[in-house]
C-alpha cells in the first residue's frame, strides 16, 4: 500500500487509460488502487508488479497464465506512466516479465494484445523480441470506437529456458 499515491497520480491519465481494458478505471481513484494493490498481492507465485522508478510506482506489468487447451500460454499486460515513455523502459520491463514468466509458469508463449493505434506499444514489444502473429479489424469497443485488435507473442526456447520470436 506504500505505492497507492504513486499508483494513483499516475495511473489516473486518460491517456494511459484509452489503451486499457475497461477493468482499468478513468479516473483513477484510491479507492480502486486499494483493491487492485490487494488482488495483486494474493497470488504465489506472484503474476503483477510496479514498475518502479526512482522508488515510485510508475506502472505495472503482469503476466497471466491461462487455463484448458491454452494451458502453455500467458497473456502480458502492461503500462507506463506517461512521463516515462519513450525512454525504453516499458521494453526493458517486457524483457524482464518475459523472462520472469517462462522462469516460473509452465508455458511454452507469451502473448500481448494492443490496440491498432497504439503504435508505441507494438514497437516496445518488437524490440522486446515479440513478433506480429494477427490483426482482427475492429474486435476491441473503447470508449465508443472500434479499434483493432493485434496479436505479438514470443515462445520459449526448449534448450535455454529463454525467449524467442518465431
Amino acid at each position: 500500500m506504500d505505492d497507492l499515491n504513486d499508483l494513483v497520480r499516475y495511473a489516473n491519465n486518460s491517456n494511459i487509460a484509452k489503451f486499457m481494458m475497461n477493468q482499468f478505471p478513468h479516473p483513477y481513484t484510491a479507492e480502486r488502487g486499494k483493491e487492485f494493490i490487494s488482488f495483486a498481492m494474493n497470488d504465489l507465485p506472484l503474476h503483477i508488479f510496479a514498475i518502479d522508478i526512482d522508488g515510485k510506482a510508475s506502472g505495472g506489468i503482469g503476466i497471466y497464465p491461462l487455463a484448458d487447451i491454452q494451458c502453455k500460454n500467458a497473456e502480458l499486460g502492461y503500462w507506463l506512466a506517461e512521463p516515462f515513455w519513450n525512454k525504453g523502459i516499458i521494453t526493458q520491463a517486457i524483457i524482464r516479465m518475459t523472462e520472469y514468466g517462462f522462469h516460473h509458469f509452465d508455458i511454452e508463449r507469451i502473448f500481448a494484445r494492443p490496440f491498432g493505434s497504439n503504435l508505441a506499444s507494438q514497437r516496445a514489444l518488437e524490440k522486446a523480441g515479440f513478433v506480429p502473429e494477427g490483426r482482427f479489424e475492429k474486435t476491441f469497443y473503447k470508449n465508443g470506437v472500434y479499434e483493432d485488435e493485434l496479436i505479438y507473442a514470443v515462445r520459449k526456447r526448449a534448450s535455454t529456458g529463454s525467449a524467442t520470436s518465431g
